[in-house]
């Protein structure tokens, strides 16, 4: 079976929070989200439960891949009534106004819809961003190809360093995080720890990272057999 080794990184992170997983070739972007959300601390690690918003933003390719609804309406009434729209746009200020067209005019697609496969290959790298308020940014790297990879699901090779938990207010409030947390004598500490537990953070754990993977298993649906980059959405 083909598979992917891809690095998983987290910008801005100090030191750099990375994974490198071996992924079986022939997942949906969905796929790819849940794998990143598996390695690290978050919880959308379910490809139908998404904790927060977020997006694979293929600027090459004018394409955005979200779970974000409304974007996709946006896009879907832009095309409808594009004569109308741009009649709005063309009476506001300026700079609002390409702006919100350069939004609008960018093909939207949702990530249980299209592979990875093509874009990876191509661009070697996919930028993800999760969660729109603390707004992590991840970059995803393709390092190399197998062609005999004989597992069903993605496997982890490497890494380093705890990701943060959910809704820790982005890097700067993961900084301060780990200064309390790791601090017992700090006041804040109890009450740290207790909230980190609530909200799934672990350590970095090899092994459980593993076992959580093994579960991200690639089933063929009719979905599946459809011309995925050919499938207009309708």
């Amino acid at each position: 079976m083909k598979a992917y080794d891809i690095k998983i990184e987290l910008l801005g992170s100090e030191p750099l929070i990375w994974r490198r997983i071996r992924m079986p070739a022939g997942a949906t972007f969905n796929r790819l989200h849940t794998i990143i959300q598996r390695s690290l601390n978050f919880q959308s690690r379910w490809a139908d439960q998404a904790y927060h918003l977020y997006m694979f933003d293929l600027s090459d390719e004018n394409l955005l891949v979200t779970n974000d609804e409304e974007a996709y309406i946006d896009h879907k009434n832009y095309k409808k009534n594009r004569k109308r729209v741009e009649k709005r746009l063309a009476a506001a200020n300026p700079e609002w106004a390409g702006r919100e067209r350069q939004r609008l005019q960018k093909v939207v697609r949702k990530p249980e819809r299209l592979k990875v496969d093509k874009y990876l290959e191509e661009y070697k790298t996919l930028e993800y961003v999760y969660d729109f308020g603390d707004n992590w940014e991840i970059l995803v790297t393709l390092e190399n190809t197998v062609e005999d990879y004989h597992f069903g699901y993605p496997t982890l090779l490497d890494g380093a360093n705890d990701a943060p938990p959910e809704d820790v207010g982005g890097i700067p409030g993961f900084a301060y995080f780990l200064e309390v947390y790791n601090d017992p004598k700090d006041p804040e500490h109890d009450d740290i720890v207790e909230w980190a537990h609530g909200q799934g953070f672990r350590h970095y754990d090899p092994e459980t990272i593993n076992e959580d993977l093994k579960s991200v298993h690639y089933q063929k649906t009719e979905w599946d057999k459809l011309d995925h980059d050919n499938y207009e959405l309708r």
